[in-house]
C-alpha cells in the first residue's frame, strides 16, 4: 500500500473505532474533530514535508491538538515550531493480508467475548477472577475491501501469556468474515513485535506531535 491508500485507510477506521465525526479532507491530508480533553483535533498528514507542517505548526495553537505525520520523528522535530512536542512513543503504520485462521484456545480460567456494536467488532478476554486482561477492536473503513485494528491492550500482570495473539487472531478472522482482504493499525512501541510476529508489514513511520500549553 502506498502512503496516501493506507492513511485513507487507516482515518476511515479510526473515526469508525473511535466514535468520531467523519474526516475533512484537506489540501495536505485529513481534520478529525475528536472533541476530547488532551485531544481536541488531530491532522493526519500522509505526505508531509516542512513546508506544511511547518504552517500547521504556526496556524494551529489550541493546547491538546495532534498532528499524525508520517516521517520519521528526527525528522519531523526539526520542522515544528515552539510550543510542539514529539512524545517519546514513536509510532508505526502497518498492514496485513487478512485471512480466515482459528484463534488459539485462551489459557486455563480465561474467557474471550466479542460484541458488535455501531460497526465496530470487539474483544474481551476476562482472567479467571473477573478483571479484565485483554482487548482489541476492528472496524471496516466503507470501502468493503480494509479494515483497521485499534487500541489493542493486555494487562500488565496478563502478559506473556498468548493474548495478545489471541486478540489479535480474533479480530482478524471477523474481519475476513466481514469480507476485508487488508488490515491496517498503528502499532505502539510496545506492540510492534507482537503484529510483527503475526505477519504483518511495516509501511513506515507515524509520528505524534501535540500542541501544549502557551504556559
Amino acid at each position: 500500500m502506498d502512503s496516501s491508500a493506507i492513511t485513507s485507510a487507516w482515518v476511515a477506521g479510526w473515526v469508525v473505532n473511535r466514535s468520531a465525526p467523519a474526516p475533512v479532507l484537506e489540501p495536505w491530508g485529513y481534520r478529525i474533530d475528536v472533541g476530547l480533553p488532551g485531544h481536541v483535533f488531530r491532522h493526519v498528514l500522509p505526505e508531509p514535508d516542512e513546508p506544511s507542517v511547518r504552517k500547521l505548526c504556526e496556524t494551529v495553537t489550541e493546547p491538546g491538538a495532534w498532528l499524525k505525520v508520517l516521517a520519521p520523528p528526527e525528522r519531523v522535530a526539526e520542522w515544528i515550531t515552539p510550543g510542539w512536542t514529539v512524545p517519546d512513543d514513536p509510532g508505526h503504520m502497518m498492514f496485513h493480508a487478512l485471512r480466515r485462521s482459528a484463534p488459539p484456545a485462551p489459557p486455563a480460567g480465561y474467557t474471550v467475548e466479542t460484541r458488535t456494536r455501531d460497526g465496530v467488532l470487539r474483544v474481551r478476554v476476562t482472567a479467571p477472577d473477573g478483571s479484565p486482561a485483554a482487548r482489541g477492536q476492528v472496524a471496516g473503513t466503507g470501502d468493503g475491501a480494509t479494515a483497521v485494528v485499534d487500541q489493542v491492550e493486555t494487562w500488565e500482570n496478563h502478559r506473556r501469556r498468548g493474548l495478545g495473539r489471541l486478540v489479535m487472531r480474533t479480530l482478524e478472522t471477523a474481519a475476513a468474515d466481514a469480507g476485508a482482504t487488508t488490515g491496517v493499525l498503528s502499532a505502539t512501541r510496545d506492540g510492534l513485535g507482537l503484529y510483527t510476529s503475526l505477519g504483518w508489514r511495516l509501511q513506515g513511520p507515524l509520528t505524534g506531535v501535540v500542541r501544549g500549553s502557551d504556559d
